[in-house]
């Protein structure tokens, strides 16, 4: 007579949870067999996009030269919690006013990609509020929602939302415009059981969630950008956008970097490049597509640009290239450039002061 071995379910939940990890380590990503030149079942330094190299040896744990699909897998498991902690520790710092509402990982797409999510947090008590929404930045390839800087606004009577978008490795452009508008979109539909104001919504996102809140400023009009999706006839239009160092038009990217940028935005796995699905250069047409520029007319929203004179990564030049094309349009924008900052984190807080003065003017009139 066999015996029948039970395992309690506080052994056996973390047993499947072994096995799974165990089984998808055996596994790459479309990521990752895209980067595998050689189809050798792992990554050299040399086959990594020149943006993320500085990252190669935080992954290749066991020192062999190589990243492995199970190391690939555990660097990019241990960014998520990573980013999950920072998350969690920055709303610990922050102390959200007592009684906020937050909602996390809201499907803004039903039956969507798991990057089709966000969280929600709206003050305790009121309606109608304006709403400001956090895109996060990454190269289009990395980054969360869960570190939003929008949180503050909370306590000046702004409803915030933080996203998430599908990745270059995911799907390439317009499929992250397209997630951006099916966002926005959601959220005005469910507008007043949230209590928000859906005529006020702004935008605010930095470095590539800067380029993708700028598009959403410039296109609001734009059909071809739109997700086919079950919100389809609600408008994604915003009424504010604050573009902090996004990348513009991505052909002048290299020329007006010169010697000082770290990044060669013409090789054909670069951020633009992978964004794209192509070498920049030799797809000029699908560059103007994704370019903010391409559909600026004179009634786009307000539009503050914020852009560090020292930033490598993205030349200061992108911005004043959409600026000097938001107001030859006659739109309403401000690009202020902070002297001696590179890509980002100003140590100014008259710039966050002045991100937070401008959604007040615009959005809680």
């Amino acid at each position: 007579m066999r015996t029948a071995l039970f395992l309690p379910l506080s052994l056996l939940l973390p047993l499947c949870l072994v096995l799974a990890v165990s089984s998808l380590a055996d596994e790459p990503d479309a990521r990752f067999s895209r980067w595998d030149k050689n189809n050798d079942g792992k990554l050299s330094r040399e086959e990594l996009p020149a943006g993320i190299r500085g990252n190669f040896d935080a992954a290749d744990a066991d020192g062999d030269g190589f990243i492995s699909v199970a190391e690939d897998l555990r660097f990019r498991t241990r960014g998520r919690q990573r980013d999950k902690q920072q998350g969690e520790k920055q709303q610990r710092t922050l102390r959200l006013p007592p009684g906020t509402k937050i909602q996390r990982d809201i499907a803004y797409v039903e039956d969507g990609h798991e990057r089709q999510k966000l969280d929600l947090y709206v003050p305790a008590e009121g309606s109608d509020f304006p709403l400001v929404i956090w895109v996060h930045g990454g190269a289009w390839r990395m980054g969360s929602k869960e570190n939003c800087p929008a949180l503050p606004l909370l306590e000046k009577g702004f409803a915030v939302a933080s996203i998430n978008y599908r990745l270059s490795q995911h799907a390439i452009f317009p499929a992250q415009i397209n997630d951006c508008k099916a966002a926005v979109r959601w959220l005005r539909k469910n507008a007043k059981q949230n209590r928000l104001d859906s005529n006020n919504f702004g935008v605010w996102g930095s470095s590539a969630g800067g380029h993708l809140v700028a598009l959403l400023g410039t296109s609001g009009d734009v059909a071809e950008l739109e997700l086919d999706d079950a919100n389809l006839k609600v408008s994604s239009r915003v009424q504010a956008v604050c573009d902090y160092f996004g990348p513009t038009d991505f052909l002048l990217m290299n020329k007006q970097s010169g010697d000082a940028g770290k990044i060669d935005h013409d090789a054909a796995n670069s951020p633009e490049s992978s964004l794209i699905g192509g070498a920049i250069q030799n797809n000029k047409d699908k560059v103007a597509r994704a370019n903010p520029i391409t559909y600026v007319s004179k009634d786009d929203p307000p539009i503050l640009i914020v852009h560090g004179d020292k930033d490598q990564l993205v030349s200061v030049q992108q911005s004043r290239v959409f600026f000097d094309s938001l107001q030859s349009s006659g739109v309403e924008s401000r690009l202020h450039i902070v002297a001696g900052a590179g890509h980002g984190r100003f140590q100014d807080p008259q710039v966050s002061a002045m991100v937070f003065k401008f959604f007040f003017d615009k959005l809680k009139r």
